[in-house]
């Protein structure tokens, strides 16, 4: 799911009919009870600092997580979330309070800062720039998917803005301990910080390494980064990801297996040498991504009919009802789903080349998604080709998606490379069986044979041969559902992620206190996966 060069926009009507959030804006407001008991006991204050939130704006799986995380983590701290004032956020704050304001710095302009409450008493502070956020497009790009060319500018102001804010110097009365960054378009914090005697502590999360805001060297002038070159940076170009990398004080990424990955040349893209030094230091973590509980098979409106453990009955209506939407002819085989967005990364060429496979096998492949013109061709002709046996659906619609999930009895995802991924765990909890290549958090979420199946490598051959395992279970009703039944018990929400964060920020924190003393790795919840059927 994710960041600089989003591929398609994905909406949750019924994640936000649940929260309630968009029309919960307050200007004379007492804050609700519950968030005034959170705030008494709170662990610490924590500026958590986002280019996107699902509530109010979503490019991929970031605004999941922006959206959950501050949320499981408001149990224990003083959460507030900075956000750029995107055009959704802005139209959802049509009774915002300034707050603040940041000074211009070098080419980056002044900003107000503004806030408003979510209606279930989470506090947004909104980054207030209509000349750099006010526009068209997706947090990234406009709507013909071109990356903005001012993008450095946007996301430096918003970064220099998150530094401002923990340095005291935004005129605010509320001074963050912590500032947990997110990807690189926040990740400049860290360089505006560095030096600071009254600095903070920072957390930054690598969401997907392969986004790394690389600039031509000139930029460095116009945003105030007046520096030598460092051993690991690219010549001739400045990269936001690369100093915060460097400096932050902890690192983390969205599952255990890729925080070893991006330590190796093969998944490192250029700063596997950086990020292996710091991982030496004990400042790389890997915690594995949750997903909202709305993702309930039992209670999804979207859904014909809702069902649970052991409903299987119940849950062949929803495969049913599938077919006959997608336009897909009854018949007794396996049903395999792609819902994904249509990337090079995703691995859909190998689906597209494995489909002739499962159609001549007796299976169906029903695709949803966006992204490349060329793989989106490729897609479009396979329901042509195969009548009644696949349906394509370019484009995105969530509620399809959940169909999807609760309908189909296998997910395709033999993604390149895959930092967490959301979809397998969303698939699991609606009793969809995950068809895996073993890398990042798809190890980390499926157990082989037991809650999915995983293969070795990202190759069309390997895809068949797991494709043949797929068609044998399907086979065997009993063994089939076990395993549809292990995957739905699988524990996917944020508390277990929220608690690791939790402990991270209370170590950070006390460090603060005691400075020298490094802290030891958040140690890990799930132990690593290693075995894959050969």
């Amino acid at each position: 799911m994710s960041i600089a060069k989003p591929a398609h926009r994905i909406h949750h009507p019924n994640h936000h009919q649940k929260r309630e959030v968009v029309s919960g804006v307050h200007r004379h407001r007492s804050e609700p009870p519950a968030t005034a008991a959170r705030a008494e006991r709170s662990g610490g204050r924590i500026l958590f600092v986002t280019t996107e939130m699902t509530d109010f704006v979503k490019a991929g799986g970031l605004g999941d997580v922006s959206a959950a995380l501050p949320r499981a983590l408001a149990k224990d701290h003083d959460v507030r979330v900075l956000l750029p004032g995107h055009p959704k956020v802005m139209a959802a704050a049509r009774s915002m309070r300034m707050v603040g304001k940041t000074l211009g710095h070098h080419a980056l302009p002044a900003c107000e800062i503004g806030e408003i409450k979510t209606s279930d008493g989470l506090t947004i502070l909104v980054l207030c720039n209509a000349e750099l956020y006010e526009r068209e497009g997706s947090p990234y790009t406009d709507v013909h998917g071109h990356e903005w060319p001012d993008n450095a500018i946007r996301f430096g102001t918003l970064s220099y803005a998150a530094a401002e804010i923990a340095l005291n110097h935004a005129q605010m009365d509320w001074r963050p301990d912590l500032l947990h960054l997110n990807d690189w378009p926040c990740a400049l914090a860290t360089h505006y910080l560095e030096g600071q005697s009254n600095a903070v502590p920072t957390v930054l999360t690598i969401h997907n390494l392969a986004y790394q805001g690389v600039f031509p060297a000139s930029t460095a002038a116009t945003i105030g980064m007046t520096r030598k070159r460092t051993e690991h940076e690219p010549r001739g170009r400045i990269s936001f990801l690369h100093e915060g990398v460097a400096k932050a004080t902890y690192l983390t990424t969205v599952s255990e297996c890729y925080a070893r990955q991006i330590t190796e040349p093969a998944h490192g893209c250029g700063l596997d040498a950086l990020l292996h030094k710091r991982a030496q230091e004990g400042r790389l973590i890997g915690i594995v991504n949750g997903i909202d509980p709305s993702w309930d098979p039992q209670r999804d409106p979207a859904l014909e009919a809702p069902f649970t453990i052991g409903q299987w009955d119940t849950r062949a209506q929803n495969t049913h009802s599938l077919r006959a939407e997608m336009g897909l002819r009854e018949q007794s085989g396996p049903l395999f789903a792609v819902i994904s967005r249509m990337v090079q990364q995703k691995g859909v060429d190998l689906i597209c080349e494995a489909a002739p496979q499962i159609i001549a096998a007796g299976g169906q492949l029903a695709l949803i998604g966006r992204g490349d013109p060329s793989i989106e061709r490729t897609i479009a002709r396979l329901p042509r080709r195969f009548p009644g046996r696949v349906a394509a659906h370019i484009g995105f619609e969530e509620g399809l998606a959940r169909r999807m999930f609760a309908g189909a009895d296998f997910l395709l995802m033999p993604s390149r490379y895959e930092p967490c991924g959301l979809s397998q765990m969303y698939a699991q909890s609606y009793g969809c069986l995950p068809i895996a290549h073993a890398t990042g958090g798809l190890v980390d979420t499926i157990e082989d044979g037991v809650t999915g199946l995983l293969f070795r490598d990202a190759t069309v051959s390997e895809l068949r041969r797991c494709l043949q395992r797929a068609f044998r279970i399907f086979a065997e009703p009993l063994l089939l559902n076990a395993m549809r039944g292990a995957a739905m018990l699988e524990k996917h929400g944020w508390d277990g992620p929220g608690r690791q964060y939790a402990a991270l920020y209370r170590r950070m924190l006390l460090n603060k206190q005691q400075p020298g003393h490094v802290a030891q790795p958040a140690s890990s919840t799930r132990e690593e996966k290693t075995y894959v059927h050969p």
